[in-house]
């Protein structure tokens, strides 16, 4: 087996092997807010209202100014809470509105720092496992999805995706403490953090399955493992949980509902996990009438493309804990029951799905995937700001 430390060990200049990348990626979404701003001027929209202010926005500039405790009480009975939204994000807007910055000035400016730290970690992951080229091009794609728009809003995506990548990166070079950390982190940012804890707890059982067969019979000597790393993969795996479990438990003992109470919350906002029946029906529904029966065929086509990509990263063996983030990442947005016109937004952090597609794309001639990579971006750029300038929340 190949020692994923000595991969990365020795290897200078990380920024300027990522710099491609990194401008591209600034590239890509300098593109996309152009067409935003654009687009919505000529609706005589604010586009940066748009970015910092709208939905989710809200939720979040409102936890970093006044705390928790605020809730909206529907016509319908629905309580909506505040307490559904991890606190990492609106920690980092009141410390940027300590620098003197707004609260939506600084969740624009977490965002963007956010999604280019995303990229970098992207890149690292894949540059690790297929070389620099492949690592250009997820960045590029993970940059052109329909929804990249999201990775420059006041939201929590490209902060989650950041961590979540740098953590899986930390996995794969055997840096368990410092995945034990970015997976906490994560788990403070958004629900599915419970994906890079699941990730790293994967990668951890693994590594001790595999140094339990590395034990020779007869007094033979086995592979050398670094002094002390069964105790730091130990570490990493108590780390792991700890962002995501301390919250839920936080609310829980603050709605005094006990260890499941996060739950009560989020079945406020009708939301919860049913397998993807309310999904289905969703989806079904679409087909009883035309056009939206066209939208029905989009979205069976995208579900059948998420599996296909699946199962294309499990026939190629991709690393496990890359399986086990996104099977869960994508089992959670699938599987929710309610916010179905966010699902593709909350998808976005499944980055490993897009690696089959960058190795492709790494094979062509230089002109030719820049060709693809400028169509992507354009109708990308366009998409999204049509989708912004929509009535419904991303």
């Amino acid at each position: 087996m190949i020692d994923l430390e000595t991969r990365t060990a020795g290897r200078p200049g990380a920024l300027r092997r990522a710099a491609p990348a990194l401008l591209g990626y600034a590239a890509v979404r300098a593109l996309g807010l152009l067409a935003l701003a654009l687009w919505s001027a000529a609706r005589d929209k604010n586009a940066y209202t748009l970015l910092t202010a709208r939905w989710d926005s809200l939720w979040y500039t409102r936890v970093a100014e006044l705390g928790y405790g605020y809730e909206v009480r529907l016509p319908n009975g629905d309580v909506h809470s505040n307490l559904a939204f991890f606190p990492l994000l609106p920690w980092l807007e009141r410390l940027g509105a300590a620098l003197s910055l707004s609260y939506a000035d600084a969740g624009f400016v977490v965002s963007l720092l956010a999604s280019l730290a995303a990229a970098w970690g992207i890149f690292a992951v894949a540059e690790h496992l297929h070389g620099r080229r492949a690592g250009v091009c997820a960045v590029l794609l993970w940059a052109v999805l329909p929804v990249g728009i999201v990775q420059s809003m006041a939201y929590s995506e490209s902060l989650f995706t950041a961590l979540a990548a740098w953590s899986l990166y930390a996995v794969l070079t055997g840096r368990w403490v410092t995945a034990g950390l970015l997976a906490s982190l994560a788990g403070l940012t958004r629900p599915v953090g419970l994906a890079v804890a699941a990730a790293v707890w994967a990668a951890a059982i693994a590594a001790f399955v595999r140094s339990r067969g590395d034990g020779v019979p007869d007094g033979a000597r086995g592979p050398r493992h670094a002094p002390g790393e069964g105790a730091r993969r130990v570490l990493g795996m108590v780390l792991a949980p700890l962002g995501a479990a301390g919250y839920v438990l936080w609310v829980g003992h603050r709605t005094g509902k006990g260890p499941l109470g996060y739950l009560d919350v989020q079945a406020g906002w009708r939301n919860g996990f049913d397998g993807g029946v309310a999904f289905a029906r969703f989806v079904a529904g679409r087909f009883t009438s035309f056009p939206s029966a066209l939208a029905g065929v989009a979205l069976v086509v995208g579900v059948v493309l998420l599996l296909w990509l699946y199962v294309v990263c499990v026939r190629r063996r991709q690393p496990l804990p890359l399986l086990v983030y996104t099977g869960v990442v994508v089992a959670l947005a699938l599987c929710a029951s309610s916010y179905f016109g966010s699902k593709p937004r909350l998808l976005m952090p499944a980055f490993p799905l897009l690696l089959p597609l960058a190795l492709s794309l790494a094979r062509l001639r230089t002109s030719r995937s820049t060709l693809v990579v400028g169509v992507l971006a354009m109708a990308s750029a366009v998409y999204g700001a049509f989708w912004l300038n929509g009535s419904g929340p991303p």
